[in-house]
């Protein structure tokens, strides 16, 4: 998060409005809710998992154990079932 001097961003008369109620402090502003990214869209997580859980569904259709699936991306059994015996497969 970056420090942005107030005094060069607002028109003054909303600096003065501001500075009614905090003067001299640093003041976060979050994002507006409908603006907000959903988690993992940004770095591409949500993505990254979305294929690997198809990918893992895919091959448990395919006739892939459990267990082999576990060793190969690295999860625990009850992680693997959660995903093979969903009910939402976009997740």
């Amino acid at each position: 998060m970056q420090c942005i001097n107030a005094a060069k961003l607002l028109p003054e008369h909303l600096l003065k409005e501001i500075q009614q109620y905090i003067q001299g402090e640093a003041l976060y502003i979050p994002t507006c809710p409908s603006k907000r990214r959903k988690w993992g869209e940004s770095s591409g997580a949500a993505n990254y998992y979305k294929v690997r859980n198809a990918e893992i569904r895919s091959r448990f259709q395919e006739g892939a154990e459990l267990y082999q699936l576990c060793e190969q991306y690295g999860l625990s059994i009850d992680s693997i079932r959660k995903i093979v015996y969903s009910k939402n497969p976009q997740s």
